[in-house]
């Protein structure tokens, strides 16, 4: 019997396995290190390297070759590093390298290991068996790591460890991103190596201000409930200070307002200093620290202020080889990239991020149609410059870059998966295979831009579908949200889509108002509502593509969705009933005044002074509303979206004799990526939908 397309992603991890990835590429460019599984259905990721010359790959490290190759358990701050990655394989899932790529580091169930790319000799360091986070000094010589919270140091020819950092009580850890700053601002790091190795700065994060949840698992009542230091809206934050710590034992405070700029964004360490990004709590501040090493103390190097909040753009700030700064600003309608404080890029083109700074090259990522992210260079000598645009132009593209070699992830629309290349100017040298397996699945998705706002969409049919052959059940299948982009440029986003349309339905993706791509304006329009530009959208999405599509069948619509997607769909039922007939929410955030401080007071404010936007976007005080069939779905054990969230609702929904269905899911976290959960939840998704709507048929 032929696999079924849900047990295939589900055993594949969203096909996710066997793709190349984490690349990291020499100074002089003359080789690039990578991650990858062996098959697109093994779980275990091995460390490789190719030789960029030769365009030769060498496996350097099977975690199952290791000894006790990782199989035991992981440390409980590693896995919640994970979950807010969403690493979901196994194996070397990160490593660090010095600047040369000539060794490189990394961890497996707690022990660490040092690999030489040349010798392919391993070492073991030795640790307490629960070490986590290691990384590399750029010369390679002296490794740190975190250890019950403690951050040490040792060097690769495994003498004794030193204690560089010891925490003062169990609320405190040094060298480990806090949540807020893992979870929303994209950094997963604590600390920073100097670029000479002498010194590191160092986060210091105490959570006793932080109020703590406990996260029980039902189905094991003999197990005690997990304590999470969660900041919900408008509660305190941790609190994060900074050190220069010195591998000699010295130990400096950095000095800046910590009460008026309490989020430590990122920061960057290079020859030309060390500059701390931090930000207000109400975002509408961002600051770059020039922070004085040997004192401490910080000079402002730069200030942006907005009125709804100041994006975090991962990459920035960076330096130009002759330390020209390099960094982002929103102005005059588009994200625009900035050397020393001169905007380089043209208001049509939206920056997404800088990539890498190679001398005096800077690669990002930006679009100037926003379903397509294309790669770039800027350099004094050439302007703007798109990096190869026969391949980067219609997809969805990353790249890394170091001594002029440039690697090139790419997915597009022509085929599920990605391409992974390896160039040298307009010269390709190499190609990184991906081992991924091919959907069992033909796609066939139609990029529309529809209504008066030119929603990005794609719409779906079944394979073989004859237009008007017949009127079809319509499906919406979005996120839709402020800080994701669902419509892109690439196969692989819309599989599942694709099976659902698969199963006798039309399927519409579409981004509205709020999500990345649009630019400053587009993105900001949800300040203060989240709820109601977003389903405006939809629905104007949905009759927009009904007048161009006439087999859909607007008597029966469902939406289904995950995250915030899934408070779209709930919201949806609730307040549109007159145009969705049955909704699929998976871990909604029912209550926004439950969610996180950086996330929900970005969009929404404090809820101590914009108290009604909260009330007003709470799908609790709309239970009553309830007439149209509603699945809620949740995994006990999500410490992101609580399950909280839907155990309220669900009693709301009951307080007000409002009939619907929850499927809890055991073990599982926001990622739900349990391969039996995975495979399943689609299947009931599935038929509910099908029940509601009064469709017959099997699953193919």
């Amino acid at each position: 019997m032929t696999e079924s397309f849900p047990r295939q992603q589900a055993r594949t991890r969203h096909f996710s396995l066997g793709v190349p990835r984490n690349f990291a590429i020499a100074a002089d460019g003359s080789r690039v290190a990578f991650l990858r599984t062996r098959s697109g259905a093994d779980q275990a990721t091995c460390l490789w390297v190719l030789d960029v010359a030769s365009g030769k790959e060498r496996l350097i490290v099977d975690p199952s070759t290791v000894a006790d190759d990782g199989a035991g358990e992981i440390p409980a701050a590693e896995r919640a590093r994970r979950e807010r990655a969403r690493e979901s394989s196994g194996g070397i899932v990160r490593f660090s390298t010095d600047l040369g790529l000539r060794r490189a580091l990394f961890d497996l169930a707690g022990r660490l290991y040092v690999v030489d790319f040349e010798t392919v000799a391993l070492t073991e360091i030795p640790t307490g068996g629960v070490a986590i986070d290691p990384q590399l000094d750029p010369g390679g010589t002296c490794v740190a790591y975190v250890e019950r919270g403690e951050l040490r140091a040792v060097s690769v020819d495994g003498a004794a460890a030193r204690v560089l950092a010891a925490p003062e009580d169990d609320s405190v850890t040094y060298g480990l991103a806090e949540f807020v700053a893992a979870e929303e601002m994209g950094r997963q790091r604590g600390y920073w190596w100097a670029p000479d190795g002498s010194h590191l700065l160092v986060a210091r994060v105490d959570v006793s201000p932080v109020q703590r949840w406990h996260i029980a698992d039902p189905s094991n009542p003999q197990s005690l409930p997990a304590e999470v230091a969660y900041p919900k809206a408008g509660t305190a934050n941790a609190k994060v200070s900074l050190y220069v710590i010195g591998l000699d034992g010295t130990s400096v405070p950095v000095l800046w307002d910590t009460t008026a700029f309490e989020y430590v964004t990122t920061a960057d360490w290079s020859v030309h200093g060390l500059l701390v990004v931090v930000q207000s709590r109400d975002q509408r501040t961002m600051r770059i620290l020039e922070v004085h090493p040997s004192s401490g103390e910080t000079t402002v190097l730069h200030e942006d202020v907005d009125d709804s909040w100041v994006d975090i753009i991962g990459g920035v700030p960076a330096h130009l080889s002759d330390g020209t700064l390099v960094w982002t600003v929103d102005r005059d309608g588009a994200k625009r990239l900035v050397i020393g404080d001169q905007p380089v890029t043209a208001t049509e083109l939206q920056v997404r991020g800088v990539l890498d700074v190679d001398g005096d090259v800077v690669l990002f990522s930006a679009s100037v149609e926003r379903t397509v992210i294309g790669v770039y260079t800027w350099s004094r000598a050439d302007g703007v410059q798109a990096v190869l645009p026969e391949l980067t132009g219609n997809g969805v593209t990353r790249a890394r870059r170091s001594g002029g070699t440039t690697v090139l992830v790419r997915r597009g629309l022509d085929a599920p998966g990605v391409h992974v290349s390896v160039h040298r100017g307009d010269q390709a040298l190499a190609h990184i295979e991906s081992f991924a397996e091919q959907p069992a699945i033909v796609l066939g998705v139609r990029m529309v831009s529809l209504g008066k706002r030119e929603l990005r969409a794609a719409v779906l049919f079944p394979h073989g579908y004859t237009q008007g052959s017949a009127r079809l059940p319509v499906l919406l299948d979005p996120y839709g949200g402020p800080g994701h982009q669902q419509v892109l440029a690439a196969a692989s986003a819309f599989l599942e889509s694709q099976w659902f349309a698969d199963q006798g339905f039309a399927v519409l993706v579409a981004d509205g108002r709020g999500t990345p791509g649009g630019g400053p304006e587009w993105e900001r329009s949800v300040r203060g509502d989240v709820a109601t530009p977003v389903l405006e959208d939809q629905v104007d999405a949905l009759q927009t593509a009904a007048a161009r599509y006439p087999d859909f069948d607007l008597s029966r619509v469902a939406i289904r969705g995950w995250s915030y997607g899934g408070y779209l769909a709930a919201l949806a039922v609730l307040r549109r009933p007159d145009v969705f007939r049955v909704a699929i929410s998976g871990a909604p955030v029912t209550d926004w005044s439950l969610y996180d401080t950086h996330y929900t007071e970005r969009y929404l404010g404090h809820p101590a002074r914009e108290p009604v936007n909260y009330d007003q976007m709470s799908l609790l005080r709309q239970a009553g509303q309830l007439e149209r069939p509603l699945m809620l779905i949740h995994g006990l054990s999500d410490d992101n979206v609580v399950v909280a969230h839907t155990l309220r609702f669900s009693s709301a929904l009951l307080a007000a004799g409002r009939a619907h269905t929850v499927l809890p899911l055991t073990g599982a976290t926001h990622m739900a990526n349990d391969p039996v959960i995975a495979e399943n939840i689609l299947l009931l998704e599935l038929e509910f939908i099908r029940h509601a709507l009064g469709i017959s048929g099997t699953q193919t």
